[in-house]
């Protein structure tokens, strides 16, 4: 667990929110200010959690000592959540592809009775562009899209000011639209050809052992057992100049560059904002996603839309933004 200490300047006894973040691998919390100081901040495993109730017990014993190092419970107006297929207006995780927790949970419910305090529940990427646009690279923007690149593809997007939430709560499933029809399996989802299984870490280890068994071409991946394949090795072997490797990363580009020029001609956005462990694979994976994007725009929207790495830290943006919900509670 890392901490994060307050500084003499935040001792007041203002009130204070939790963020979660549940992530497909692991989940990450924090003790957020109002102004969007991460005071207390730590993180655990999410898949170690085969069922919801051991995973909320363990999620209260990590919270709780830091939450007595930051005044008590009294202090602690409520907790925002960020969850994949989380829904803002019924507060539950409903059948979450990339969680081990099937089915509907009442996770809202569940937290708030075993944390004694309230608890509001989004969408993970959701949650992340709130944090953007509150203290990141979307600030002063009212039109944008948040696109997270990690174990799966989740997104928020943003118009006219506020974030779309859909008829009932599950609108900005941008990584679950069909890319190539009849292509790749979701096991998740038993759907096929969806954006996430191509362009998410997960889908750039797939990408990679279809290049490695359908080309001759010699590669420094060749040298790594198949399972210890990972979005991380195909970086690092493009680093070293690896041709295969960037090919990967060209082919993952071209497939989220026509997905993000369909989300453009969708919202028209003032940009698209990519956030999540993929994007630190840079250019590789920055430079052909652009050029796709544009490609594949009708020229009305060319030109326009730029593409932006999230200016907050990885672990940072979700957590400020779901806590950023506590401050909305009534």
């Amino acid at each position: 667990m890392s901490i994060k200490k307050e500084t003499p300047a935040n001792k007041a006894m203002e009130p204070l929110a939790i963020g979660i973040d549940i992530g497909g691998t692991g989940t990450k919390y924090g003790i957020v200010d109002r102004v969007g100081n991460l005071l207390f901040s730590g993180e655990m495993s999410t898949k170690e959690h085969l069922t919801v109730e051991p995973f909320i017990e363990a999620l209260y014993e990590n919270i709780a000592p830091l939450i007595e190092q930051a005044g008590g419970v009294g202090r602690i107006k409520g907790i925002g959540i960020g969850a994949p297929n989380g829904n803002f207006y019924k507060n539950t995780i409903e059948y979450a592809a990339n969680l081990p927790w099937k089915g509907i949970i009442p996770f809202g419910k569940m937290a708030e009775d075993k944390f004694n305090l309230p608890v509001v529940l989004t969408n993970d990427a959701n949650a992340a562009a709130i944090g953007e646009m509150m203290y990141g690279a979307a600030q002063g923007m009212n039109d944008f899209i948040m696109i997270t690149l990690g174990t799966g593809v989740g997104s928020g997007i943003v118009a006219n000011g506020k974030l779309i939430y859909g008829h009932d709560g599950f609108a900005g499933e941008l990584g679950h639209t069909i890319i190539i029809p009849d292509g790749r399996l979701h096991e998740g989802t038993g759907k096929r050809g969806s954006l996430e299984s191509y362009a998410s870490a997960t889908g750039v280890r797939l990408n990679a052992l279809d290049f490695l068994e359908k080309s001759t071409a010699p590669s420094l991946l060749r040298a790594i057992p198949k399972e210890k394949i990972d979005s991380k090795q195909v970086h690092i072997a493009a680093m070293e100049g690896d041709e295969l490797a960037k090919e990967i990363f060209d082919y993952t580009g071209k497939i989220l560059g026509m997905a993000l020029a369909n989300f453009v001609m969708f919202s028209n956005p003032e940009a698209i904002i990519l956030f999540g462990g993929l994007t630190k694979a840079g250019e590789f994976i920055l430079k052909p996603t652009r050029d796709y994007m544009e490609a594949n725009l009708i020229q009305v929207f060319q030109h326009k839309v730029k593409i932006l790495v999230s200016h907050l830290k990885e672990s940072d943006a979700a957590i400020l933004g779901a806590s950023a919900l506590v401050w909305e509670m009534k």
